[in-house]
């Protein structure tokens, strides 16, 4: 029978570095891992989130603190619906106030039907934006070549000094916003009240999504 518990950051390193798509670690506050007897079959990590925009804009700058990402979810396969059992039980052993948001990729194909099987708030799509790319090197992640350069003065600049032309911006895939909330009934019913963002109907997994402009 599946087993969730906290784990180590360093025990999701094989999932998230081996498996996920964007093969890279993201800030790591909270590990749990579906076990199957002693053999670590999936990974559940949440984050705080590195954008400040997003962490004041969900509910209010009073909220920005207990705003936490899920921020990776990987398995070796989802078998008896094991990524929902590891999502709700992850979430149940936070034992915290928090707001948490997750997003699913729209350029993977993915509408969120985990957290909405987990009873998530849909809040629509991302905003349009762009990301960093370099010729050659479109398989990296957005913010790994954002990162070559971290810390210094004019990123921008050294990254076209380097790359000359090979370096541009591209938009970056819309992604389906997903927001729960844990810990005690009068946190969550406040922080509910203070959501910046219109609730919506979930998407569907192969029909035509409705495009909301949000911030």
């Amino acid at each position: 029978m599946a087993d969730v518990r906290r784990i180590s950051r360093r025990e999701t390193a094989p999932f998230i570095l081996g498996i996920h798509y964007a093969k890279r670690f993201p800030s790591i506050s909270y590990a749990f891992g579906l076990f199957d007897g002693e053999a670590l079959e999936g990974v559940c990590t949440f984050g705080t989130p590195s954008s400040a925009p997003l962490r004041s804009g969900l509910c209010g700058s009073e909220y920005a603190g207990d705003v936490l990402e899920l921020n990776r979810l990987c398995l070796r396969n989802n078998t008896r619906n094991h990524a929902s059992t590891l999502v709700a039980a992850s979430l149940r052993q936070l034992e915290r106030n928090a707001i948490v948001v997750s997003f699913a990729d729209t350029s993977h194909g993915h509408v969120g039907t985990i957290y909405q099987a987990a009873n998530f708030i849909y809040c629509g799509l991302s905003a349009k934006r762009t990301d960093w790319k370099v010729r050659g090197m479109e398989h990296l992640h957005g913010q790994t070549v954002a990162d070559e350069f971290r810390g210094q003065a004019d990123r921008a600049g050294l990254m076209r000094a380097k790359y000359g032309d090979d370096f541009y911006l591209a938009p970056r895939p819309r992604k389906h916003r997903y927001v729960y909330f844990t810990g005690s009934r009068a946190f969550k019913k406040s922080a509910l009240a203070a959501l910046r963002y219109p609730q919506e109907a979930y998407p569907k997994s192969g029909t035509p999504q409705r495009v909301v402009a949000h911030g």
